[in-house]
């Protein structure tokens, strides 16, 4: 028999593993997560490690199996191949084989990242209609190619095109660029490697391994050393096919958990870019395949039916159906599966290795429907811009019309208006486009080489002016607002209080108490076994309790790395910051897993307890219990912690606890209450019964059952141990830059996925909400009553902050959508919790829709990429979660307090720079339209230039453009007090500094000095035509330098510089200019004195109305600079 060639063909293997034989997975454990929603696809991390077959020995038993006898006579051996079969209902439901036939074609979508804008195809049109659907570009494209027309052509063609082409052209390698640095991030998400399971016959002993019916007592097939795989990149992973993960690499697609190489079936993730959280979370294979281990996992049969793919990643339904393998009647076992046993796309196996079956690719995975398209965004500036060019426009239209009509409509007027259109297309100049955007280089270029704002990134050239006019800021919480780094501040037991500097002296009393409990045990092994009554402890006895009690109580799992250290993982980190300060007085974690723990004291005694139940923390039931039982002694005791709300009627009567909690609140710390109750084993077994029972019950009667069995047994009467405050600690500078912003007028929002109490805690600690402040707390709003109640509240105590949660929220948008927004955009401060990315995108472009205003968004998560793009300005921070969100950004910043220097600094230079070098650009292009209408009018109304050649080309380039151009370096205060006034910046919102009312202010200045310097020239020569064109333009280049002087609020070396120099390039221009100046004429005393008359009588009345408009009535930053 001949073997396939190695060589064409290379096979993956798998690195010899023991056989699992845990336990299936229990009910009981209780095992839930929480998973918020997630934004976008990431870059796929690691390659699964590749090894050549090449022992002879295993290819024989590779290639003896019966399934294979086709493959002798091919270099190939056949890849499982699982779409082929696979069922898709028209709903989206699918049924896929555990053991697929082969086919070529799949019924689902393939396994493709695709972020990118644009193809080959579509570059062009796409870039073209981006550019053009503006009436701005649009006009000038007309004007452009109006040029190629014999009767239409004035001055040069290259003066019209040179400009447009100059701007697309950066605009299409801009855009190009982009695009390629995203087909690279896709394509290396897209080739990372997988080794995906070849398929194995299915084999008889499986039936031992699964207990399913029957099982033969000799096994003919010879078995592998190890699975067999195939190294694939992410692309052809199709849905059906098993996935071997090893640690570290990033999930391709959404699996259910078959198994995993830890023996209870448990591995950890991180969920980084799908919920913002950097701590890792739990997920449990299914208990049947969990037994047979990575090497016969590829055995069974069987079929898995998973619901639709829907947003929802908090929800999942599916069965996995399994079936004997025994001659005869098959019988068949259904599992049902949750969210527990499913990894979604995107999250990276922590640790270990997992074999996972592909239920959704591509498009319908959870990542890519909670994606959405990314917009071309335009600032506020330049919809006002475009705005005055289509008012220009009319004017120029009109002016054209106007002047054909005072002619009388002779000969072929309309070719004469289309002349004129021309002629006055200075009106609507195109080198304001190429002004602005050089503009917005020179302030991208300022904020990265800001030395306070280290490593800042401009992404979207196009937006710097938007921070300036931003009104409401809507932010991210973990990673944003805080480091996510929790620590304990404060453990309070009623008489005895430890802060964070008595800790030591908490360490001290468990090491004495310990040390007694220990020493009394070798005395009498049952010294615990009695139940202690209400007779007063000791000191040391009481914070023992407590301290074990903490130690106990919680879900963290330790996990030993690469190197040999152990960290703690939990889906809370409040969970791990109480482990790890358990840990620092002097009780370790040792060991964890489904069914027990293992404590360790610093004198190295080891205390073991088994985890008979565990009650989850949930947000409806805002606590977590657990039920252990000491191996030594064999005391069972349930001890639970949770929300002083829910708690405080939980516990035993008391009082301090109320108060102690609202302290703690106020001092911004996360509290915990924490109780216990001893169990005898006749109680315990009693609920124990009676909670089995209560899970077997049918539909809504089991949870209310089971709720009902907790209450009578577990949950009255607890004896309260202690009162723990945690702080989640703040990004740097968070509480100064949220008091600037709020003084600067902005209206914060924090949207996030966490719970109401944490966010309640972050939005105090972080000083969102002011001292003294009303916090109103809305969740789990059901019914459209309980909605308008919480609306009717809200209108009459507008001065309140909202909390709340994501369920609510999305009641409110649909039921109460303008009502809601109307309202909740007068507030101050609003929290959402629980919000998944998609309404976190809906909320900002609500806001947006509703109020006409600049949103800026901030997060650092692949979870807030859908908010930063919704918004009008994005701000990504580089933080722990990675990249994905600064790469998504506008801006890019290392951390949240740089946003003062961004908003408040940069963000009102760029605004107020670009407001006065567009109007002043269109101010130059108005006056010398003007001018040419005057002259024409006078002149028999002829559509002729009277400007040609070079002085036209020079007058937009030459002779004014570096002092036009430098009013991007003005700045009407300087940076210490723009920051220590935030208040000059509600000025800036409001949009003054380009208005309808500044825009016909120039347009009258500019009617005003053009109509002035053409009738004056008329009037004070002979009728030499060259004079009046060297008069006029002098005193037009004259007057343009003094009115940028007139407008320069703090002067720079390179304004003084464009002044000097532009002034003797153009004086310097008029000896080699012949054709335009009459040297003798121009060197005379009657040229200087003709021309200084205009300029003094064209600038001078404006010098003196600003002057006076300066003392009587100065603006609010000139008040502050005291100017």
């Amino acid at each position: 028999m001949s073997r396939p060639s190695t060589s064409s063909y290379p096979l993956q293997t798998l690195s010899q593993r023991s056989s699992f034989s845990g336990p299936s997975m229990s009910s009981q454990t209780g095992v839930h997560e929480d998973l918020p929603n997630r934004s976008r696809l990431g870059v796929g991390h690691g390659k699964g490690k590749k090894k050549r077959i090449s022992d002879a020995d295993e290819e024989e038993a590779l290639l003896g199996y019966s399934g294979m006898e086709g493959v002798e006579d091919s270099n190939e051996i056949p890849r499982r191949n699982p779409a082929s079969t696979a069922g898709r209902n028209k709903n989206g439901s699918r049924t896929i084989p555990l053991q697929p036939s082969h086919s070529s074609k799949s019924p689902f979508p393939p396994n493709v990242v695709r972020n990118q804008k644009y193809s080959i195809v579509t570059f062009l049109p796409l870039v073209f209609y981006e550019q053009f659907k503006f009436f701005f570009n649009f006009y000038f494209l007309v004007v452009a190619l109006s040029q190629f027309i014999p009767a239409l052509k004035i001055g040069y063609i290259v003066t019209y095109v040179a400009p447009l082409a100059f701007v697309l052209a950066v605009t299409m390698g801009k855009e190009a660029y982009d695009d390629y640095q995203r087909y690279l991030r896709d394509k290396e998400s897209n080739s990372t490697r997988y080794l995906v399971l070849l398929p194995q016959p299915p084999s008889p002993k499986l039936n031992q391994s699964m207990n399913l019916p029957g099982s033969p007592s000799e096994l003919s097939i010879p078995s592998l050393p190890r699975p067999q795989t195939r190294s694939t990149p992410a692309s052809s992973i199709k849905v059906g096919d098993m996935v071997l993960l090893e640690k570290n690499q990033r999930i391709p697609s959404d699996m259910v958990l078959l198994t995993t190489s830890e023996d209870e079936g448990t591995c950890f993730i991180r969920t980084d870019q799908l919920d913002g959280e950097t701590d890792w979370k739990l997920k449990v294979a299914i208990g049947e395949t969990q037994k047979l281990g990575e090497k016969r996992i590829g055995s069974i049969e069987g079929s898995l039916y998973a619901d639709p793919p829907i947003k929802d990643i908090h929800t999942f339904y599916g069965v996995l159906t399994l079936r004997s393998l025994t001659p005869g009647l098959q019988e068949e076992q259904s599992i049902p599966l949750s969210v527990e046993n499913v990894l979604w796309a995107n999250t990276v196996l922590a640790a270990g290795s997992a074999v996972g079956l592909v239920v959704y690719t591509g498009k319908e995975t959870r990542a890519v429907l909670n994606t959405s398209e990314p917009e071309t965004k335009m600032g506020t500036l330049e919809r006002e811009v475009n705005k005055m060019a289509k008012i220009l426009c009319t004017v120029t239209f009109a002016l054209s019309v106007f002047l054909v009509a005072l002619n009388g409509f002779r000969g072929q007027w309309y070719i004469y208006v289309f002349r004129f259109l021309i002629l006055f297309s200075s009106i609507i100049p195109i080198s304001l486009r190429v002004n602005l955007d050089m503009g917005k280089t020179v302030y991208a270029h300022q904020i990265h080489s800001d030395p306070e704002i280290p490593e800042t990134i401009v992404r979207t050239s196009t937006l710097p002016e938007e921070l300036g006019r931003v009104e409401y800021l809507l932010s991210d919480k973990t990673g944003t607002l805080t480091r996510n780094e929790m620590e304990l501040k404060k453990l309070h037991m009623g008489t005895l209080v430890f802060g964070w500097d008595s800790m030591d002296e908490v360490a001290h009393l468990i090491a004495q108490s310990l040390s007694e409990q220990d020493n009394a045990m070798d005395r009498r092994k049952s010294s615990m076994s009695a139940v202690p009554g209400r007779s007063r402890r000791d000191m040391s006895s009481r914070v023992k309790d407590a301290v074990m009690a903490l130690a106990t109580c919680h879900n963290v799992t330790p996990v030993t790395n690469d190197d040999g250290s152990i960290t703690y993982q939990a889906s809370s980190p409040d969970e791990v910051a109480i482990v790890e300060w358990v840990e620092s007085v002097g009780v370790r974690l040792v060991h964890r897993d489904r069914t027990s723990m293992t404590l360790q004291s610093t004198s190295g005694t080891e205390y073991t307890y088994d985890v008979l139940y565990i009650f989850p923390f949930t947000s409806e039931t805002k606590r977590m219990g657990i039920i252990v039982k000491d191996r030594l002694n064999g005391n069972i005791t349930f001890v639970q912690k949770g929300a002083d709300t829910i708690m405080a009627k939980l516990v035993q009567k008391n009082d301090w606890l109320e108060e102690e909690c609202g302290n703690m609140a106020r001092e911004g710390l996360r509290t915990l209450v924490l109780g216990r109750k001893k169990m005898s084993s006749s109680s315990f077994q009693e609920f124990d019964s009676n909670y089995k029972k209560a899970q077997l019950l049918p539909g809504e009667e089991r949870s209310s059952q089971m709720n009902r069995v907790i209450s009578e047994y577990l949950e009255n009467e607890l004896e309260l141990l202690a009162l723990t405050g945690v702080e989640d600690k703040l990004q740097e500078d968070v509480k100064s830059t949220l008091e600037l912003l709020r003084n600067a007028g902005l209206k914060i929002w924090m949207l996030t996925g966490d719970k109401i109490e944490t966010a309640t805690n972050i939005a105090i600690s972080s000083k969102l909400v002011g001292r003294g402040q009303f916090i109103h707390q809305v969740a789990k709003l059901k019914s459209s009553d309980q909605v308008r109640d919480m609306l009717d509240f809200l209108s009459a105590k507008l001065d309140a902050c909202l909390v709340i949660d994501g369920e609510s929220l999305q009641l409110c948008l649909d039921r109460f959508r303008p009502e809601f927004i109307h309202l909740a955009t007068q507030l101050p401060t609003v929290v959402a919790c629980r919000c998944s990315p998609t309404q976190k995108a809906d909320v900002a472009r609500l806001i947006r829709e509703f109020t006409k205003k600049t949103v800026c968004c901030i997060g650092d998560g692949g979870n807030d990429v859908s908010m930063i793009q919704a918004a009008d300005v994005g701000v990504g921070i580089v933080g722990k979660e990675g990249k994905q969100a600064s790469l998504s950004a506008d801006f890019s910043i290392n951390q949240f307090s740089y946003l003062t220097k961004l908003l408040l600094w940069h963000g009102r230079n760029s605004y107020k720079r670009s407001a006065k070098l567009s109007q002043f650009v269109i101010h130059r292009g108005l006056i010398i339209a003007v001018i040419q209408a005057v002259f024409s009018s006078i002149f028999f109304f002829a559509p002729i230039a009277l400007y040609q050649g070079w002085l036209q080309v020079g007058y937009a380039t030459l002779y004014t453009m570096a002092p036009v151009f430098s009013l991007v370096l003005d700045k009407d205060v300087n940076e210490d007090l723009a920051l220590l006034y935030p208040e000059l910046y509600k000025e800036l919102t409001k949009g003054r500094s380009l208005s309808y009312k500044t825009f016909f202010t120039w347009l009258l200045i500019s009617v005003y000095q053009g109509g002035i310097i053409m009738l004056l020239s008329l009037l004070l020569f002979e009728n030499e035509f060259l004079h009046i064109v060297s008069i006029s333009f002098s005193a037009l280049v004259i007057n343009e330098l003094i009115m940028v002087a007139l407008e320069i609020t703090t002067w720079h070396s390179y304004m003084i510089l464009s002044e000097l120099g532009t002034a003797s390039i153009y004086f310097s221009s008029m000896a080699i200019l012949p054709a335009y100046f009459d040297l003798s004429f121009v060197l005379s005393k009657q040229f200087a004195t003709k021309v200084a008359i205009i300029v003094a009588v064209s600038s001078f009345p404006l010098w003196l109305i600003k002057a006076i408009h300066r003392r009587f009535n100065p603006a609010d930053y000139a008040k502050v600079a005291g100017i």
